[in-house]
């Protein structure tokens, strides 16, 4: 996620993947949050202006340890509203994620699967009576693709509740990030699902919009799953350059795209790829726009997130 100016490179020593310093706009959140202060979370959000920033904010919040013990008293005391319950879904959605861990289920044991299916399933029942109650409630629909995900509901029924969120907001760039997420093999979808579904938001959005960026990010799952040298030749190949060109200039290129929160990590994933595509004058165009700022995902997938944001950072200065 972003803020809304361009990012500066004086006298920084890197890039910062804090999403409070990238969005200095969260920062309140952050500090109601931290001192249990449901009120002020609420006022907050009240302020927003948007499904987007509010499926932003129940993502960062979930990754503030302690906040479900707040949540749970709001929910006890406001069972009609959505929001309480949706935040404090994703947040047993993120702790049953932490048990599990990022690695690839060879290696999650029976125990961290028990652990993690019953806090998501903790927050799927949450989430089914905030749908029901709300079916045009985005946020609660954005969470429960991730829970399709963790449950392992399958292809169709993670489609299913796309299809219901879309019906009343359909470019939701974080409920598109999630469901390429399902589409992908290792989750039991293919590479056509994927990247058919990528170009499908791409097409579909507005110029300016930040849904193209979905290309980007179906390129690197893509040169993830490869093995080396194939991964390196794949984003090198002109075929992804130019569907990666298009993409950009549809969306956080495009003379009518508006920066929000989430530009930041739309940078970021256009920014990876050029480079280690090495396309790096394609690069800086969004290297310019980060500046020092960028997300975790996907730099963290390059080893040395921040030291490979740099060298990538000079090679597309210098391009």
């Amino acid at each position: 996620m972003s803020s809304t100016t361009s990012g500066t490179t004086t006298g920084s020593p890197g890039p910062t993947f804090d999403p409070y310093d990238n969005t200095p706009e969260l920062i309140p959140l952050r500090t109601a949050a931290q001192a249990g202060d449901w009120p002020a979370v609420r006022a907050f959000a009240a302020r927003l202006d948007s499904a987007d920033k509010i499926s932003a904010v129940s993502s960062v919040l979930a990754e503030i340890p302690g906040v479900e013990t707040f949540l749970e008293r709001a929910v006890a005391e406001l069972p009609g509203d959505p929001l309480p319950r949706t935040l404090l879904a994703e947040r047993y959605v993120h702790i049953g994620w932490d048990i599990r861990s990022g690695a690839r289920a060879q290696n999650v044991s029976q125990d961290q699967f028990a652990q993690f299916h019953s806090w998501l399933r903790r927050a799927e029942q949450l989430l089914i009576d905030v749908c029901a109650e709300q079916p045009a409630y985005t946020p609660a629909w954005t969470v429960r693709l991730t829970t399709a995900r963790g449950l392992q509901l399958g292809q169709a029924e993670a489609r299913r509740r796309y299809d219901r969120l879309a019906a009343h907001h359909p470019h939701h760039y974080r409920a598109q990030t999630q469901l390429l997420q399902q589409l992908c093999p290792k989750w039991g979808g293919t590479w056509e699902a994927a990247h058919g579904f990528a170009r499908e938001c791409a097409t579909a959005a507005p110029d300016g919009s930040t849904s193209a960026a979905l290309v980007a990010v179906a390129h690197i799952e893509h040169w993830l799953d490869l093995d080396s040298p194939e991964d390196t030749a794949y984003l090198r190949g002109l075929p992804v350059r130019d569907d990666l060109r298009f993409a950009a200039q549809v969306s956080v290129l495009h003379p009518g795209y508006r920066p929000d929160w989430y530009s930041v990590g739309a940078h970021s994933v256009f920014a990876f790829a050029f480079s280690v595509g090495g396309h790096h004058a394609d690069a800086a165009r969004h290297f310019a726009f980060l500046g020092d700022r960028a997300t975790e995902f996907p730099w963290q997938y390059a080893g040395d997130p921040k030291g490979s944001f740099l060298k990538f950072r000079k090679l597309a200065t210098q391009a």
